[in-house]
C-alpha cells in the first residue's frame, strides 16, 4: 500500500489517496475530484478539467500516466 496526494497528482491540495496500485490512487483521485465539482468546489475545477481531458484523450494523456506510475513506484511502501 502506498499513498499520494491530490498535490501529487497535480489536483490543489494535500488530501491522502491509498492504494496498491497507481491505478489505485489515480481513480481516487478521480473520484476526489468529481465529489468536489458536485459541490460546487471552484478550487478543484482546474484540476477536475483536466483530469477530464485525460479521460477523454488517453493517447495525449500517456506521458501524465507514465509519469504517476513511475512517481507511485518510487514511493515507499506505507
Amino acid at each position: 500500500m502506498k499513498t499520494m496526494t491530490c498535490r501529487q497528482l497535480g489536483g490543489p491540495c494535500d488530501l491522502a489517496h491509498r492504494g496498491e496500485t497507481h491505478d489505485d490512487v489515480i481513480n481516487a483521485q478521480d473520484q476526489h475530484l468529481k465529489a468536489a465539482e458536485r459541490d460546487g468546489d471552484a478550487a478543484r475545477q482546474p484540476a477536475r478539467d483536466e483530469m477530464k481531458a485525460r479521460w477523454r484523450h488517453p493517447r495525449r494523456s500517456l506521458g501524465w500516466y507514465r509519469e504517476m506510475k513511475q512517481a507511485f513506484a518510487d514511493l515507499p511502501e506505507d
